[in-house]
């Protein structure tokens, strides 16, 4: 689950699997932000689906978030939505 850092910069890690949900489920930042009572920026957002590297915390509620919007249905996990574990 682990990925390489990038060489020039170790803190972009690509673009991660939860950009590819969100344009699936045509979900914008603004989306999982209002849908969460959890302090979730439109910056941490946008900082999760490019790839720089989040905190556990930041990671959580943004899992949180996209786990509203998909409603009663299977809940995401990490593995689902991110290619590696936050600092």
């Amino acid at each position: 689950m682990t990925t390489k850092p990038n060489e020039e910069n170790p803190m972009e890690l690509g673009i991660q699997p939860l950009d590819t949900v969100m344009e699936e489920m045509k979900l914008s930042n603004h989306d999982l932000v209002t849908a969460t009572a959890e302090q979730l920026t439109h910056k941490t957002v946008n900082k999760a689906r490019k790839g720089r590297q989040l905190t556990k915390r930041s990671q959580r509620k943004v899992i949180d978030a996209m786990n509203a919007m998909k409603g009663k249905r299977e809940a995401y996990q990490l593995e689902d939505l991110f290619t590696y574990r936050g600092r």
